[in-house]
């Protein structure tokens, strides 16, 4: 047997990272299916039974890097004003299950802990805040990284200042630190300045060498190997100034090592604060649950916490009030804002028995609602779940920067060391050799590699989520863009999925005829019979009802006796029907199903029943078209009625009276010869949803569809179809960039780095400090990148 496992994991920092760690976890025995999420920090594995959690922990650690189940969480409680609002919430939240490190910082207000994934979520921990009378909100920054990141950058100027500043002009610095008259005193106030930026930045020394001596190098390495040497050979520098060698006070390279470490302190922050930015969908899907909730109990008021709603509770929920729980309304009348599940803005008018769900806000009525499922099941904390789930998954694109970032780190200390090597055989500059040597490794950067693909996911799945398109995982995002067929399931997919009315030819007494079809066919429960049910028709007794299979009913009603069914029937009964051929052959070539209605043996008119195609369904498949896709329909229904409806929406082939076993088979054979996506809404469609290459379920399909698809529309629009591709064709061409510009970075950087430049066009060599800057901002540029998925227009 086979489990699934989530870890969370520190210390990574580029791709190379997570190449070594997805590698590490890869060789022991037993575990499949490894994925390490950079941009999450996570590890998602299946393993068998007998595999111990300990022993993979022990591996990673070995690899340099650090293995928890637990996962970190940071937030802010604004309203936790004095040390007794401290002892609340720990006494609170301190004890609970799965909670752990909890640490509570009352001047800035902030909460963080650590937390098991598998025994509590953010949602639990935030609403048992709630409960104690406390708002909870996401902290917009870690603080000790923003001060330590601050003070780096202000010793930094500090020391480029102290540095530079006589290259300009010697009275820009007191004579009594001038380098020229007072070197040592000189050079021991660069040591002074250099000692706190590199205690501020141990970590990236402690995990580039615990990497580097397990020979899994990271980013880490490289900067701590440069920054190393730079050092050593300053304190070399100092050394010989203390023995009086007093020019060596021009050849230090402490402010390189200092401005090095403070750019990339920044350049960590800076990347930290853009993928927060990318998380911000799931951040607002959290707040969306209400603080607590109205519950009625023999007709008495009560509020209660969230944690505390039981299944069948009855719930007052006023106008203004986000709902709840997952419900059906039991008394009143509203409008729900469901923009939050579909993104449409629009109100939807709700009445008794119509279902309401968490998150969602009451805009007009009172009402009552009766509570049919838990908050871990409402469909908010389904929707929180696949959009984590498809953030933490890894694209098969993703693959490539794996590769190549596996090998990255390795090659650049080679390409390092040989150039260093080579310019001190050929010009004894000693000080050159070790500037090309720094400069290559601080410029070399498999962290743009590494967030290339994950950033992309992340921005384009909440951007999907925002508009009611959820991806199940980035594959999914991926393969959708890809697609070059789209198979579309007719009944609740491209139709309403109810039958109606849509023609009646009733020449006398239609009014009365029509109050007597729907008296008789109330007796029924077959689809066509409820189509003919009308709410405010006038109601007469029926005797003697009979429904006679396949054919359809007979009764008496008003003393008349009354036939309602197709033409076999009427041909059974001896009642002439020729009067209305005209009809019949019309409505039929339409794909209606044509209805007789008789009085005492006597054919009094025709009624057309049809399921009503979708307002929407021409559109889609009109915007399906330009996108250069082919589009097929997937049908049980009979052929007539299948071209009809094609015909009608310029569908470029129809597959008729197909079974549902028989679903999956044609989705293979279109396999042949092309990507295919598979839109359907019910149990028969499940099979053919898991077969195609990306599975589409409309949500108010069958539960049975919805876990078998690979991508979810909230809304019961197939317009929302075409979002969900033209973002994915979106997501993938931000990759696709983000892939061509880190790639494009290194391969011009490192030779620039390296001298080659300075041999074949006499160009200038790469200061460490620039290189610095640069490595950071290809970072940076990546995220902002995928930032712009946010904003650039999805055109319908």
């Amino acid at each position: 047997m086979m489990r699934e496992i989530k870890f969370n994991v520190e210390g990574m920092t580029c791709a190379s990272c997570q190449s070594h760690v997805q590698k590490a976890l890869e060789g022991v025995e037993g575990v499949k299916d490894v994925s390490v999420n950079l941009m999450m920090n996570t590890a998602s594995l299946k393993v068998e039974d007998d595999v111990e959690e300990s022993n993979l922990i022990d591996v990673v650690q070995d690899a340099g890097y650090a293995l928890s189940t637990q996962k970190g969480l940071k937030f802010h409680v604004e309203d936790m004003t004095c040390a007794s609002c401290v002892s609340s919430i720990e006494s609170y939240i301190g004890n609970q299950d799965g909670i752990s490190n909890l640490e509570i910082n009352l001047l800035e207000k902030d909460v963080s802990l650590n937390y098991d994934p598998n025994k509590i979520n953010e949602q639990t921990i935030f609403g048992m805040i709630k409960e104690i009378g406390y708002s909870p909100s996401f902290a917009q920054e870690s603080t000790l990284d923003s001060k330590s990141m601050k003070l780096s950058l202000i010793i930094a100027a500090v020391m480029v200042y102290f540095t530079m500043a006589p290259m300009i002009s010697p009275m820009f610095l007191p004579d009594f630190v001038r380098a020229d008259w007072y070197p040592l005193r000189n050079a021991l106030i660069q040591v002074v300045l250099t000692i706190p930026v590199l205690v501020l930045n141990r970590d990236i020394f402690k995990r580039g060498f615990k990497a580097l001596a397990k020979r899994y190098p990271n980013m880490d390495s490289l900067v701590a190997v440069g920054t190393s040497a730079a050092i050593i050979y300053s304190a070399y520098g100092l050394i010989q100034i203390i023995g009086g060698n007093v020019e060596f006070i021009h050849h230090l390279y402490f402010e390189s090592a200092v401005v090095i470490l403070a750019l990339i302190k920044l350049g960590n922050y800076l990347e930290d604060k853009s993928k927060e930015q990318t998380k911000s969908s799931l951040a607002s899907l959290l707040a969306l649950q209400p603080d607590d909730a109205i519950l009625l109990e023999d007709g008495v008021k009560k509020i209660i916490p969230l944690s505390q709603i039981k299944l069948g509770d009855i719930l007052l929920v006023k106008p203004g009030m986000n709902i709840p729980a997952d419900a059906k309304v039991v008394f009143g009348n509203t409008s729900i804002d469901e923009s939050m599940l579909s993104g449409e803005s629009l109100p939807v008018d709700k009445t008794v028995d119509d279902e309401v769900s968490l998150g969602t806000s009451n805009t007009s009525g009172t009402i009552q609602i009766e509570v049919t499922k838990l908050q871990s099941e409402s469909k908010l904390s389904q929707i929180i779940k696949m959009v984590e789930d498809a953030q933490n998954d890894k694209a098969p694109i993703a693959r490539l920067a794996d590769e190549v970032s596996a090998v990255f780190v390795p090659i650049v200390f080679v390409i390092a060391i040989v150039s260093f090597i080579l310019w001190f055989v050929f010009t004894k500059d000693l000080e050159l050799s070790l500037t090309i040597f720094i400069s290559i490794l601080v410029i070399a950067c498999p962290c743009a590699l590494g967030l290339a693909t994950p950033t992309a996911i992340m921005v384009g799945t909440g951007r999907g989520a925002e508009n009611g398109v959820f991806y199940k995982s980035a594959t999914a995002l991926e393969t959708a863009s890809k697609i070059d067929t789209v198979i579309f399931d007719k009944t609740g997919t491209l139709t309403q999925g109810n039958l109606s009315v849509v023609n009646t030819k009733i020449p006398k007494d239609k009014d009365y005829i029509l109050d007597l079809v729907s008296s008789v066919e109330s007796m029924s429960e077959h689809p066509l019979s409820k189509a003919m049910v009308l709410n405010d028709s006038k109601k007469y007794d029926v005797q003697n009802f009979e429904a006679l299979f396949g054919r359809g009913v007979k009764a008496n009603a008003d003393n008349q006796e009354i036939y309602i069914g197709n033409r076999k029937l009427m041909n059974e009964q001896a009642i002439e029907v020729s009067v209305f051929d005209q009809e019949f052959n019309n409505w039929s070539s339409k794909g209606q199903t044509v209805v007789y209605v008789a009085l005492d043996n006597q054919v009094v008119g025709v009624i057309g029943i049809a399921d009503v195609i979708k307002d929407e369904s021409k559109q889609t498949i009109q915007q399906l078209h330009k996108m250069g896709k082919k589009v097929v329909m997937l049908t049980g229904d009979n052929h007539l009625t299948a071209q009809a409806i094609a015909d009608e929406l310029n569908i470029d082939e129809v597959i008729a009276e197909v079974l549902p076993d028989e679903k999956s088979q044609w989705v293979e054979k279109f396999q042949k010869d092309s990507k295919v996506l598979m839109v359907g809404d019910g149990v028969n469609d499940a099979v053919a949803l898991t077969r195609a290459d990306v599975g589409v379920a409309v949500a108010e399909g069958s539960d049975v569809a919805l876990d078998s698809a690979d991508i979810v529309l909230i809304k019961d629009d197939l317009e929302s179809l075409v979002f969900a591709l033209k973002l994915s064709e979106k997501t993938l061409s931000t990759i696709k960039q983000n892939l061509f510009w880190a790639f494009a970075y290194n391969v011009i950087g490192i030779p620039f780095a390296a001298g080659l430049f300075h041999v074949l066009f006499n160009g200038p060599f790469l200061n460490p400090m620039i290189a610095g800057a640069a490595m950071a901002f290809s970072s940076i540029s990546v995220v902002l990148n995928a930032l712009r998925l946010k904003r650039v227009s999805i055109k319908m």
